[in-house]
């Protein structure tokens, strides 16, 4: 892969269904305009620090694995494995059963059978089971038409991914450059189909009311957990809470540093991917939540029988740009936002695909995941095993519909994963300083410590107003630590040793 391939994995992988639905609950949440785009670009500013960070990683160990090594190499084999570990078990294969379904749901504008509702076997349904701030289950196991389609696409592009590099390749370029086009064809809609009435709202008379509710003293009510009190806190808190929205939605960029072992060129093209693919895909957006102010006024009713009635903040299941489309374009608007996402989700699940799986065999590598599961494919050169072993568990994830609830529970403890990664910059800098950095990290060390500043405020709210998100992270996260302890006692390793990849 050359540096086009390596940066439609990084823009791929970021571009999912995110950025098409979390600015409602965002909105909610803020209530101000000023507020919602302030946290999309605190999420652009660490992101992209994130990315230049990471560069320096890449291009220092290019080596299949990414994050994996870097924080093996750097912290030791344990925090590797734990990576790795919440990785497979939820923030991978979560991922892509999440957008998978996303996918089907999507498809069901176009063929209305196809339904989370239209089930082809339902199990049952699992009871809400309440545990301090957490609620757990309250989820329908079993086969929809919807998680169904999931599955299929999730085959499909396995299978392509195990004929070769090339093959993956080339889907993630062609539908990458087509999502790209997708979204900037959604911010041109703000250029051409301003809803006057909405600016008037979202912005009024010298940006007045594009301020209105961002002034320090203002203070904003958040729900400690799920069903807790009330709390009132100010504009620097309210950001941080509703990172998780943002975050998750550039999440992902991190996953072309597992396939370096596959570029060309990776000590350039690596960090150049980074820089070039997020910085691209947070300016689109930006932008398409100035699109969205531009075209619906941020305050609504939920009871409104209109769409502008509505608002960002009620947009119709949360789906703000569909909102946008169906504003400016009547009903066709609806239909051309599906397709977007289609192409959008279809993209993003083969460039995780293709990604994760390299982990897990650096993983297999050092001992520390099936031992078949390191094994290239003669024939393609691929870790195929390693790839159906992804596909096995991310459908198992698609028909237990606990995916959407996983998914919650890790964005804190990726934010912990990424803390570690970039401290780890700090790290092999003393303890390796002889060692080859064909790119150093831009703004060193000030950008970085920046990150690790930000990230730990963003933890910080995070475990005291939203405890729901936090604690289940880290008992994933820790429960990887007797299952380490088992594999390397099992392998009779007691000490595990890194092999070259």
């Amino acid at each position: 892969m050359g540096l086009f391939s390596a940066t439609a994995i990084v823009m791929g992988s970021m571009i999912g269904s995110g950025i098409f639905i979390v600015s409602a609950d965002m909105s909610r949440a803020v209530g101000s305009p000023a507020l919602l785009i302030a946290a999309w670009l605190v999420t652009a500013v660490m992101t992209i620090i994130g990315a230049l960070s990471y560069g320096e990683l890449a291009a220092m160990m290019p080596k299949a694995g990414g994050q994996y090594v870097y924080l093996r190499e750097a912290l030791g084999p344990l925090w590797g494995f734990l990576y790795g570990w919440t990785l497979f078990l939820v923030i991978q294969t979560g991922t892509i059963a999440a957008v998978g379904v996303a996918f089907g749901k999507f498809l069901g504008v176009f063929f209305p059978s196809v339904s989370a509702q239209r089930w082809l076997w339902h199990i049952g349904h699992v009871p809400p089971w309440h545990v301090g701030p957490m609620v757990l289950g309250n989820m329908d196991l079993g086969l929809n038409t919807a998680n169904l389609a999931a599955i299929v696409v999730i085959t499909l592009l396995t299978i392509l991914n195990t004929l070769g590099v090339k093959f993956g390749s080339l889907v993630q370029n062609i539908f990458t450059s087509a999502k790209v086009l997708a979204l900037a064809a959604v911010v041109l809609v703000g250029v051409f189909a301003k809803n006057a009435a909405a600016v008037i709202a979202n912005f009024g008379a010298g940006w007045h009311a594009f301020w209105a509710g961002a002034e320090w003293h203002t203070l904003h009510a958040v729900q400690v957990g799920v069903g807790g009190p009330t709390a009132y806190v100010g504009m620097l808190t309210i950001v941080a809470v509703v990172q998780v929205g943002s975050l998750f939605s550039s999440d992902a960029w991190n996953n072309v540093t597992f396939t370096a072992g596959e570029i060309r060129n990776p000590k350039r093209n690596l960090p150049l991917s980074l820089a070039i693919g997020t910085g691209v895909v947070l300016l689109l957006y930006v932008l398409c939540n100035f699109v969205y102010l531009s075209v619906l006024p941020m305050s609504g009713d939920p009871a409104a029988a209109t769409i502008a009635g509505r608002g960002i903040q009620f947009a119709a299941q949360d789906r703000v740009a569909t909102a946008v489309m169906e504003q400016a374009f009547s009903g066709v608007g609806a239909k051309l936002m599906a397709a977007a996402i289609l192409l959008s989700t279809f993209g993003c699940v083969n460039g995780m695909l293709l990604a994760g799986a390299r982990v897990y065999y650096a993983m297999s590598r050092d001992g520390l995941f099936f031992k078949s599961v390191g094994k290239l494919s003669e024939r393609s050169k691929t870790p195929v095993n390693s790839l159906w072993v992804q596909w096995a568990w991310t459908c198992l994830l698609c028909l237990s519909g606990s995916y959407g609830q996983l998914l919650d529970y890790v964005i804190f403890a990726v934010l912990i994963f990424y803390i570690l990664t970039i401290t780890g910059l700090f790290v092999l800098r003393r303890t390796q300083p002889d060692a080859p950095r064909p790119y150093k990290a831009f703004g060193y060390p000030v950008l970085p410590a920046l990150y690790i500043v930000m990230a730990t405020w963003i933890c910080v709210v995070l475990l005291r107003y939203k405890p729901q998100y936090t604690w289940p992270g880290l008992i994933i996260v820790l429960l990887g630590v007797p299952v380490y302890l088992l594999w390397s006692k099992r392998l009779g390793a007691g000490k595990v040793s890194v092999q070259e990849n």
